[in-house]
């Protein structure tokens, strides 16, 4: 499957799934090498971040937590500038090593955003793992220290990420061509 159709879209494959399980092998050990004995506490952002967050943490072999939040700042093919929390973080972090999961930084607003809430929490120390990120949309001064892949600036969906709703399933990236 080389083009899909998506709602009124066609997207291209641009990522094979055999390269994002080896980007994601490659990030699960440097996690498992930089935080051992910090017994972390992952936290996945959902809706995009559930793919990654999966496949990352079967690779994972410290001991470790897991949680969920839900944030949106999306519609449709473009990003509304403002991070909505949808379903918040309950457990206490005061004094935790965090790794936010996430699927994708682009603009790094909603990823600024998290950072500034987890410190207000009392979080230790908070690490970002990302399955990809759009250097060239990055607009706020914020440390990534987890990539999977670095891609062009194009929107994409595939392995946990979608246009409007659909191509979450996918195995693969694809990335639009029509516009």
């Amino acid at each position: 499957m080389s083009i899909i159709d998506i709602h009124d879209k066609k997207f291209s494959l641009s990522i094979p799934e055999t390269d994002i399980q080896e980007s994601v092998k490659r990030v699960a050990d440097q996690i498992n090498q930089d935080l051992i004995d910090k017994d972390p506490l992952f936290i996945c952002v959902l809706n995009g971040a559930f793919m990654f967050a999966g496949d990352l943490m079967k690779q994972i072999n410290i001991p470790c937590e897991i949680t969920f939040v839900k944030l949106s700042s999306y519609e449709g093919l473009y990003t509304t500038g403002k991070v909505k929390e949808v379903i918040g973080l309950n457990e206490n972090i005061v004094g935790r090593n965090i790794v936010v999961v996430e699927d994708i930084v682009d603009t790094g607003v909603t990823m600024e955003k998290i950072i500034a809430s987890l410190t207000a929490k009392g979080a230790k120390e908070i690490k970002i793992a990302t399955f990809l990120q759009k250097p060239d949309a990055l607009q706020r001064d914020i440390t990534i220290d987890y990539v999977a892949m670095k891609i062009p600036n194009d929107f994409i969906v595939g392995y946990g990420l979608d246009y409007n709703g659909y191509g979450r399933n996918l195995k693969d990236i694809y990335t639009v061509v029509q516009e």
